[in-house]
């Protein structure tokens, strides 16, 4: 099994991007947000920067996203957190895991590393954490099955997608039995996922954790914030994979 080929239990194909690095012992996997992909800016930046100082990084595009396969319609957090498992079930023994995600694949990050052992260290880049409220903000003016996400014609409001994060609500409890090393990154202008989720889950975690709020950083960051972000996922990398 090579590191570019994945499909999820559904038998669909999981899209990714390998980068190597020196430290060939671990690695990173990185997930994106709603409506997005591997290919975005901030992934293929922080797995570029990563890879520089040593860490290989794994892109994937959950299914239904990007060049994966399955529905856009049928992509929910839940789904996304089996596609991450199917990941790792298929990676070379002896890998040491780490698991970096944007947005809604912060939340993906979150409910897998609580219940899964081969996710050691947790990084969070605007990470959902409180789901429900995010749907009703974001698309509660939209009709589930006949609307839109931001009007996007390929990102349609699917009732799969509202009762998954309904039925999620938050992830304050989740945060709350997490033990492991989480590292979470937000940007204090971030208009889409507020900043207390970031803020409010790290008080709950019980591990090592470190928040940095980065001044004026919005919900994707940008060129001038990135290589802040790496810097401290490097230095979180290096402290906690011994």
């Amino acid at each position: 099994m090579s590191l570019q080929d994945f499909k999820n239990r559904h038998g669909e194909r999981i899209d990714s991007s390998f980068h190597p690095g020196a430290r060939e012992e671990f690695l990173v996997v990185l997930g994106h947000g709603v409506t997005a992909n591997k290919d975005r800016p901030l992934m293929v930046a922080v797995a570029e920067m990563l890879s520089a100082a040593g860490w290989p990084c794994l892109r994937i595009s959950f299914s239904g996203n990007g060049e994966s396969g399955g529905r856009f319609e049928d992509a929910t957090i839940s789904k996304e957190v089996e596609d991450l498992s199917d990941v790792l079930d298929a990676l070379p023994e002896g890998l040491r895991v780490a698991y970096c995600g944007h947005s809604m694949g912060g939340a993906v990050g979150l409910k897998s590393a609580v219940a899964d052992p081969r996710i050691e260290v947790l990084v969070s880049l605007a990470g959902m954490v409180r789901t429900a409220l995010f749907s009703e903000t974001e698309f509660g003016d939209q009709t589930p099955d006949s609307g839109f996400m931001w009007d996007e014609k390929d990102c349609p409001l699917s009732q799969t997608f509202v009762d998954d994060m309904k039925e999620i609500g938050d992830l304050l409890d989740e945060a709350g039995k997490l033990t492991k090393p989480y590292l979470l990154i937000h940007g204090t202008a971030d208009d889409v996922v507020l900043p207390a989720d970031s803020i409010d889950a790290f008080e709950a975690a019980q591990g090592p954790k470190h928040l940095l709020e980065i001044d004026g950083a919005e919900h994707s960051f940008d060129e001038e914030s990135y290589p802040e972000v790496v810097e401290a996922i490097d230095e979180w990398l290096a402290e906690h994979f011994k």
